[in-house]
């Protein structure tokens, strides 16, 4: 017969089980964690004793060196204006366009309702390709201007479907009792409807401000200029640049090493760290309600 565990008291299978579940969420969380330990480390630490290899746990030789050259760089200061400047913009935008556009679709008196659901789902699954794409921005005008970065990505089809299933789970009776005394829908969207639906508001504030924060293909198809570089496409450049063959590929690295205790790697390190660190400190603020937002909206769809 099966041993039962007494109230409060736990039997050997059980915390067997319990030691093994702490161990591998240990062992999961240093797999995630320790690649981005390991570029912190090599970013704070002096890139020539990095060449000599052995950096796991702390750096050797510490300096900021790294960080400074990176600072130095007018492109890379000026692309994290741009970056922060398109995210603070975009995603109020992109959270208000969709979350409206989710209320107008969950009403049941919206006339053809069925109709301009299936329509926005339909754009999810077909386009019309990267080249109309960019023949229809060019005739907007938008190409090389900074609203580029903002117009076209203001409706998400997919965060609309998640804040739309959670508008569903809000009673109806609220809706139908604000409107008895004489509330219109703009005023029960903006005092019953966002209020309740914070959770998935705010998973929709991560989504999209991590997606305007690494955003960099749009930047390179469709600007020039150079103050319309964003933060990950200076990141993606800066990546590179040591890779070129050639004369160019010859200069930046006799460049590197003029520099006392800067090396191509540990200069790509921190310009990883400074646009990564950013936006990882958003997720902290958003976190509680993420689960509870992304899962309402997965199970009421």
């Amino acid at each position: 017969m099966k041993k039962k565990s007494v109230k409060g008291k736990k039997t050997g299978g059980e915390l067997v089980l319990d030691v093994f579940k702490v161990f591998f969420v240990l062992l999961v969380s240093v797999v995630c964690v320790y690649p981005f330990w390991n570029i912190f480390i090599i970013s704070v630490n002096d890139g020539q004793d990095a060449l000599r290899g052995g950096l796991y746990f702390w750096p050797r030789v510490f300096t900021l060196e790294n960080y400074q050259e990176i600072l130095r760089r007018s492109e890379f200061v000026r692309a994290i204006g741009v970056t922060v400047l398109r995210t603070l913009i975009g995603t109020p935008l992109v959270v208000l366009v969709t979350s409206m556009l989710a209320y107008v679709l969950s009403r049941s008196e919206l006339l053809g309702k069925k109709f301009w659901t299936l329509m926005f789902i339909f754009t999810m699954y077909f386009s019309g390709g990267m080249v109309p794409y960019y023949l229809q921005l060019k005739n907007l005008g938008m190409l090389d201007h900074f609203i580029v970065y903002i117009i076209p990505g203001m409706l998400n089809v997919y965060y609309m479907i998640l804040i739309r299933s959670y508008i569903y789970g809000i009673p109806e009776s609220l809706v139908e009792s604000a409107k008895l005394d004489g509330a219109n829908d703009l005023w029960v969207y903006g005092r019953i409807i966002l209020p309740l639906s914070k959770p998935v508001v705010m998973t929709i504030v991560l989504f999209a401000s991590i997606g305007h924060w690494n955003a960099w293909f749009d930047s390179r198809l469709y600007t020039n200029s150079m103050n319309l570089k964003t933060l990950q496409l200076v990141l993606v450049e800066i990546l590179n640049q040591f890779q070129t063959s050639g004369t160019n590929g010859a200069t930046l690295a006799q460049r590197a090493q003029m520099m006392s205790g800067v090396t191509q790697k540990s200069v790509q390190m921190a310009a990883v760290m400074v646009a990564t660190i950013p936006i990882i400190c958003v997720y902290p603020f958003v976190q509680k309600y993420f689960v509870k937002g992304i899962m309402i909206g997965a199970v009421k769809a």
